[in-house]
């Protein structure tokens, strides 16, 4: 497979921009960055940065989410690589701010159809607890349909 650096996606409202080489340890470390919003990072873009930084995950598919507007850090979305049997595991985070706005269901939208555009993926998938009805909604909005459910979570794929 060949090597792959991680791209900026632009979207309407969105820069879904890489993480840099220091993000993940300031996290860690609780630096406070002049760019991030207020409530960033969550507990969640604290467990990808903690991975990130102890190499446990590839970078390639991470991705800060910067509002334009502001140009604040206002959550984390990504999918792991390499992708396994043809299909990578999306996930996200934005931060309670934000929330409401369509910020993550753009985001989404934008990296399942960046990463359907990578060597090796045919498809992408994510889970979701029944009880998140808006990270449903972002997941069938990012054109992902339900497969299943197992293990108190429901499942979609793009194929």
């Amino acid at each position: 497979m060949p090597i792959l650096v991680p791209t900026q996606l632009t979207t309407e409202r969105l820069l879904l921009r890489p993480w840099s080489l220091s993000g993940p340890a300031a996290v860690a470390a609780a630096s406070r960055a002049p760019d991030w919003a207020d409530d960033f990072p969550a507990e969640g873009d604290s467990v990808i940065a903690d991975l990130l930084a102890r190499g446990v995950i590839d970078p390639l598919g991470h991705r800060l989410l910067v509002e334009r507007a502001s140009g604040l850090v206002v959550g984390t979305l990504g999918f792991g690589w390499p992708p396994q049997d043809g299909g990578v595991e999306l996930g996200y985070g934005v931060v309670p701010s934000r929330r409401g706005r369509g910020l993550a269901t753009e985001a989404a939208r934008a990296l399942v159809t960046h990463a359907l555009t990578l060597p090796g993926v045919r498809t992408v998938r994510a889970s979701a607890e029944p009880a998140n009805p808006a990270s449903l909604r972002v997941l069938e909005k990012a054109g992902l349909r339900r497969t299943g459910e197992s293990e108190g979570l429901v499942h979609f794929a793009t194929a």
